[in-house]
């Protein structure tokens, strides 16, 4: 008799790497923004803009050359993340365009190109260096020395526009707490991990919550009110709402303690309110935010919310057209926090539920890679990561269609602002490379492209 044949182990699965499918969708995008570019100068002047093959040409080898590092560094990367970003910077580049048409003194279309060129090359080279996103769990002293460093510096440079958050050197300018933000991302990612047992499971409960012990509570939200303190006396205090979302939200996925959300809103309202009494310039923006025509009863015509409302009010279901809309009345800070208001107005309905849709799709495939992963420390930075980007939406969006009053900050890609851009880029670069490691397979089958079989555990 001849023993029964066991099984054979069922054949590896074979995982797509969905390159083919980024070019594809990198084609699209950059079609996209050549035929607004185009429609720009048709609605403006009747005629194709001369430059809009070259326009094209730089767009799609800028996102041609970022493919090709994907594709040979992090091959298993999520197809959808690079399109989204280049689609969302093209369009940004093609609104800016628009309004310089009304601005002959003011271009900024041209120094934006040069900026997201940068942003590009830097993320070109994130995604050729940074081969494991854990090589930044043991930088994480390093980044908060330097956030904190990043965040001080302007203090020592003249305000601009009511606000030290300018460093200005010759005709360069840029804003150190755009990156400020992802190094202390990395902070809380790497300090998070190393502690999150101690901070769910430690400590003395009071009524319904349990609070960790302030040995392991302490260094976090040191590093948290410090930061926080320092963007205050500077009036940055959109990203100062940003760190602030930034710390509740990791806090929460590191511990999945809901209490902590709601420690979280009791602070915010709380500090929002004392910032709002005491500091005048953040109480106009109050007022203004709850009665944006209160100008217009007196007489001294529409302030900036009102005229933004007024844009998306013009835009209606379907927009104006590219070109045609009037959202340059807004007047200051057009091409940078009121920038969606070009959008809504020309655009309509339709095209801002589409940009809406992009940021959503861009920070939810920023989630799926957090939680696809094993480790805690790229969970938690991904998710970070990607929470930035929805806090920073939800914060100019919501600040522009008077739901929260104005914060002054810049639409990721969209608006104009080279720091902005540049880290966002950054940000899409580290989300390629979390993305890349949760989709890869097992180092055993890595030449063959296939995932192993899951061996049972012995009872």
């Amino acid at each position: 008799m001849t023993a029964p044949r066991t099984d054979a182990p069922p054949p590896g699965v074979r995982l797509p790497k969905r390159r083919g499918v980024e070019l594809s969708l990198l084609v699209c995008a950059v079609l996209i923004c050549v035929y607004g570019y185009a429609e720009v100068g048709l609605a403006r002047s009747g005629a194709v803009p001369p430059d809009a093959a070259r326009y094209g040409a730089g767009l799609g080898l800028l996102a041609l050359v970022a493919h090709l590092a994907v594709r040979f560094r992090a091959p298993y990367a999520d197809p959808l993340l690079l399109p989204i970003a280049v689609l969302l910077n093209g369009l940004g580049l093609v609104l800016i365009y628009r309004l310089d048409l009304e601005t002959p003194k003011d271009q900024a279309a041209a120094t934006q190109l040069v900026w997201s060129t940068l942003g590009v090359a830097l993320f070109i080279v994130v995604v050729l260096v940074l081969r494991d996103h854990r090589s930044l769990q043991g930088y994480a002293y390093v980044s908060v020395a330097a956030a904190l460093a990043l965040m001080i510096l302007p203090i020592f440079f003249p305000a601009v526009n009511g606000a030290k958050i300018w460093i200005r050197l010759g005709g360069l300018s840029f804003q150190p707490g755009e990156f400020a933000k992802i190094l202390l991302a990395v902070f809380f990612a790497a300090y998070l991990a190393a502690n999150r047992n101690a901070l769910a499971y430690t400590g003395r409960r009071i009524w319904k919550f349990q609070f960790p012990t302030g040995r392991v509570l302490g260094p976090i939200v040191a590093i948290w009110v410090l930061s926080v303190g320092v963007l205050v006396l500077e009036r940055d205090l959109g990203t100062s709402l940003l760190f602030f979302g930034l710390f509740v939200i990791m806090l929460y996925v590191a511990t999945g303690r809901t209490g902590w959300i709601a420690v979280g809103l009791v602070l915010a309202a709380a500090g929002a309110f004392l910032v709002g009494s005491l500091e005048p310039h953040v109480h106009s923006r109050v007022q203004d935010w709850l009665d944006p025509f209160a100008s217009i009863r007196a007489g001294d015509g529409p302030g900036q919310l009102a005229q933004s409302l007024f844009s998306f009010a013009a835009g209606g279901m379907l927009g104006t057209g590219l070109g045609l809309g009037h959202s340059v009345l807004i007047g200051f800070a057009t091409k940078s926090d009121f920038i969606l208001a070009t959008a809504g107005e020309e655009l309509g309905l339709v095209g801002l539920t589409a940009l809406f849709l992009l940021y959503a799709l861009l920070v939810a495939r920023g989630y799926r890679a957090g939680l696809s992963l094993r480790d805690p420390f790229g969970r938690l930075l991904a998710i970070g990561l990607a929470s930035i980007v929805a806090l920073q939406v939800f914060v100019i969006a919501g600040g522009v269609m008077g739901l929260i009053p104005l914060t002054g900050m810049a639409m990721p890609f969209l608006a104009q602002g080279g720091s902005s851009v540049v880290t966002n880029w950054v940000i899409v670069a580290l989300l390629i490379r979390v993305s890349d490691s949760a989709r890869a397979p097992q180092p055993d089958d890595a030449d063959t492209g296939t995932l192993a079989p899951v061996k049972e555990e012995a009872a």
